[in-house]
């Protein structure tokens, strides 16, 4: 990894303590423009030279229940397992805030994964849970985007949900290095269509099945 990966560390601190706040008093962190720079622009360059082939229609569904459903979500995904430079500092970096939410709220966090995902103009995801409540698995989902420049008309927000009738959604732009965290099985979500391509990673922590509370 590069020295000025490493150099960050005082603002991964920072920023995952900002999270942490965020998890333990609200459910839910959004912190624009807040992913290290250097690991930042390394992504970027990663996701836009990776060859079209290696992106896949998304489903929707687990293991036996996958399936393909356009109509519930149309971006194109790939998952991340550290075989470039690029993806290895990102999953450095998510080990890192697993960590630390664990050392600091006690989560138990056990595992990660994460993929890139591709939402070409007028792709959407509709609304959604990552989790189901009482059921082991997702604990938390991470969400990062990859779009330079990003302007209010091109749209493709990420909408999250909160139960509280009193509440209003929560829209979030898809801006250059934003970082969003959230309970899973609280905040049902939605991406709405872009204007643009819009790139991002969407992650998520586990727990063992067996430290699932009930």
């Amino acid at each position: 990894m590069d020295k000025s990966f490493h150099d960050s560390a005082g603002d991964n601190e920072t920023l995952f303590e900002s999270i942490a706040d965020g998890i333990a008093n609200l459910g839910y962190s959004i912190q624009p423009n807040a992913l290290p720079q250097p690991l930042l622009d390394q992504l970027a360059k990663h996701v836009q030279t990776m060859p079209a082939a290696d992106f896949k229609k998304a489903g929707i569904g687990r293991d036996s229940e996958h399936h393909l459903n356009q109509g519930v979500r149309s971006d194109e995904i790939c998952w991340i397992n550290g075989a470039a430079a690029a993806e290895q500092a990102w999953l450095d970096w998510a080990e890192g805030l697993q960590g630390f939410l664990n050392q600091h709220l006690l989560l138990g966090l056990f595992s990660f994964e994460s993929h890139f995902a591709h939402y070409a103009p007028g792709d959407s995801y509709k609304k959604h849970c990552d989790a189901f409540r009482g059921a082991a698995g997702r604990v938390l989902s991470l969400v990062v985007y990859l779009n330079a420049d990003w302007r209010a008309e091109d749209a493709g927000e990420l909408v999250i949900y909160c139960d509280a009738p009193a509440k209003e959604a929560l829209k979030v732009s898809p801006g250059f290095g934003t970082v969003v965290v959230f309970l899973s099985e609280d905040f049902p979500h939605e991406v709405l269509p872009a204007q643009r391509d819009r790139f991002s990673i969407a992650g998520w922590f586990r727990v063992r099945a067996a430290d699932k509370p009930c």
